[in-house]
């Protein structure tokens, strides 16, 4: 994993002195440059560290973070399921960490993940990129462009969502497809415990766990993870 940091901001260059040299000192030399005591720093790597840790912290729970299998398995994943079926996983791009695959109305495709300043999106090439919003962790990322209710297999009309994106088909690239996400698909080696399931379907149904009438071991299990996919 490469994180692309800034480095410190270069420092101006003094001004040449107009004093005269002190005794013992040749002519032409500066006195000697003070210690930086109080610089000022442009990047703060906990933040970057306690973002990361959460996320993965997250994803592992989901169930539909496959970990580093590579596009071809990903993709053989999603052949047979249905348009909007969705699995997040390690990115073999070396700049970034993650990817999301999606089967598409062309087929399984993928679009990386961004990172930046504590901050996940999607690296896709629309031109409403600029445009696209940002979140704090994979799973709201993801909700996001699920939309307010998630699609259930139960027979019922699809609703639109309220926002998506625009993204690069990787079987065409001269076209492009609207990202819609409406299903998880579960890697085989981490289905979700019933817990887990009913805390998804608590959350779906609930925005604010505090009242509930729930102990507060059940509470603090619902904040663990409030996300509804």
């Amino acid at each position: 994993m490469i994180l692309c940091v800034p480095g410190p901001r270069a420092l101006l260059p003094t001004a040449p002195s107009t004093e005269a040299p002190q005794r013992g000192m040749r002519a032409g030399t500066g006195a000697a440059t003070p210690c930086l005591q109080s610089s000022t720093s442009l990047w703060d790597p906990t933040k970057d560290l306690r973002a990361i840790a959460s996320n993965f912290c997250y994803l592992e729970t989901s169930g539909w973070y496959w970990g580093s299998v590579s596009a071809v398995q990903a993709h053989n994943a999603l052949q047979e399921a249905s348009e909007g079926a969705f699995l997040v996983r390690d990115s073999s791009h070396p700049l970034y960490m993650l990817t999301l695959s999606v089967k598409t109305a062309r087929g399984p495709t993928s679009i990386r993940i961004q990172y930046s300043c504590t901050q996940f999106l999607l690296d896709c090439s629309s031109p409403a990129r600029p445009s696209l919003s940002s979140f704090p962790d994979v799973p709201s990322l993801v909700q996001h462009y699920m939309g307010p209710e998630r699609r259930a297999e139960d027979g019922r009309a699809e609703q639109q969502a309220p926002s998506k994106a625009a993204i690069q088909d990787a079987a065409s690239a001269s076209s492009s497809v609207v990202l819609k996400l409406k299903r998880a698909v579960y890697k085989p080696q981490s289905l979700p415990s019933l817990q887990h399931l009913t805390r998804l379907v608590i959350n779906r149904h609930s925005d604010c766990h505090e009242q509930l009438p729930l102990p507060r071991p059940l509470l603090r299990f619902l904040q663990d993870y409030p996300f509804k996919v």
